[in-house]
């Protein structure tokens, strides 16, 4: 009886490890969008290796002398049509405007070696993007994680930036985790979102997307494909996305996120040099835009008014993360005030 009672339970052992290899290592399928080359797409083929996707939005009428560089949120994120839509008034008052997509998202290339995708990459594919475009200076609009890897830049290239927009900018790394507690000014009005990132994750994620993580980060290789990865990467966007609108009937999924540029930058950041004595040494002019029940901790926010002595504050009502989602008008009027001071 015993070894009857022995051997049930050694197949149901086995029965059960088979269930969760297969639930590892058989590819899964998203119901999500299917990814589509943008029309009009042109592309940077850098020094650095990447070749990179992007908009160029010509200047009319009289010319500024320094262009604007949008710099998208993720890492591991992408140019959207609405990012176009919102920043092409700008180019009617006289800037040339440039949005592209990091290496690893949207129509730019995925990188064979996954290691490849750390900060220092995005930097320095920042400053051929800057050497390509052959201006002595750049404006830089920097949403969520661009708004850091906008301060890398400054912080290593100090002359070569004219001025800056921080859009519900990121915390600074490396970061200082005690800035989260920080409470916001009454008069500010702030609130939480209905949702947070941590619910999105937990809802969207399965097991083999978590092991897909942590091939990632111990062996620096893909368990699953780009296209497949990428996927479940749209379809967490699509989930965790609701934290970032105050109404998340707002929040569309889209394709073009970069699974693994994601997770391979972010463990990247914990080798970043500290910008911040670079930083209070700026006096480039600043705006800080924040909606007004951003996902991001005050505290964080309140770090770059801190950091950069020039600096201006917009906290936009009925606003989230996405500012432009919601806001469209007033992001576009309240950026082109500041721009065309």
């Amino acid at each position: 009886m015993r070894k009857t009672i022995l051997k049930i339970i050694k197949y149901a052992v086995l029965f059960f490890a088979a269930i969760v290899l297969c639930m590892i290592f058989l590819s899964r399928t998203y119901n999500v969008p299917s990814f589509q080359k943008k029309a009009g797409i042109q592309y940077w083929d850098l020094a650095t290796g990447s070749k990179i996707g992007y908009t160029h939005i010509p200047a009319k009428g009289q010319k500024k002398p320094y262009p604007l560089i949008y710099l998208h949120g993720g890492p591991g994120g992408y140019i959207s049509d609405r990012n176009i839509e919102m920043l092409s008034p700008l180019a009617e008052d006289g800037y040339d405007v440039y949005l592209y997509d990091q290496v690893g998202g949207g129509q730019s290339n995925r990188l064979k070696n996954i290691k490849e995708y750390t900060v220092e990459r995005h930097r320095k594919d920042l400053e051929e993007i800057s050497k390509k475009i052959g201006a002595r200076k750049v404006i830089l609009i920097g949403q969520s994680w661009g708004a850091l890897l906008a301060t890398l830049f400054i912080a290593t290239n100090p002359g070569e930036v004219d001025k800056c927009i921080f859009t519900a900018p990121g915390p600074v790394y490396p970061i200082h985790k005690d800035l989260a507690t920080i409470k916001s000014p009454d008069s500010l009005r702030l609130m939480d979102p209905y949702y947070s990132n941590r619910e999105g994750n937990k809802e969207a994620g399965n097991i083999r997307s978590k092991v897909m993580v942590l091939w990632a980060e111990i062996f620096g290789k893909k368990l699953a494909p780009d296209e497949e990865a990428d996927n479940f990467e749209t379809y967490l966007g699509s989930v965790v996305n609701r934290s970032t609108v105050c109404d998340t009937t707002r929040i569309l999924p889209e394709a073009g996120s970069g699974f693994y540029a994601r997770v391979m930058t972010f463990k990247s950041m914990e080798q970043i040099k500290d910008p911040r004595p670079a930083l209070k040494k700026s006096k480039i002019p600043v705006l800080v835009m924040k909606g007004q029940c951003d996902n991001q901790p005050w505290g964080y926010t309140q770090e770059y008014l801190e950091l950069f002595s020039n600096h201006e504050l917009a906290v936009i009502p009925g606003a989230g993360h996405f500012i432009w989602v919601e806001k469209p008008a007033v992001y576009s009027k309240t950026s082109r005030d500041f721009l065309n001071k």
